[in-house]
């Protein structure tokens, strides 16, 4: 189990770069438009750095939906290696079978 510290961290991103995903775009647009001036573009790059950190979605991390690990996680589940194991041992994931040949 992760630090709860560290959960609530990661949702604070999330949360940050979707509030402030429309503004980046637009300041995105302007800075890869070659037909606007340079000063336009540099203005544009300059807004663009002073956004929050955070607001980059770079920086999220992918975590497990139950236990927070950040390490193992599958996208398409949402979950870390052990408990998509352990669903998948139960029958819990439809249409995942333990392999065998």
């Amino acid at each position: 189990m992760a630090k709860t510290s560290l959960i609530n961290r990661e949702a604070k991103r999330r949360a940050m770069v979707e509030k402030f995903a429309a503004r980046r775009a637009e300041l995105l647009a302007t800075v890869n438009n070659q037909k606007l001036d340079d000063e336009t573009r540099y203005e544009a790059r300059v807004k663009l750095q002073q956004l929050p950190r955070n607001a980059s979605p770079v920086r999220l991390r992918n975590r497990c939906a139950i236990t927070g690990r950040s390490r193992g996680v599958f996208k398409k589940f949402g979950l870390s290696r052990i408990k998509l194991r352990e669903y998948a041992m139960r029958g819990e994931v439809p249409g995942m079978v333990k392999a065998s040949w």
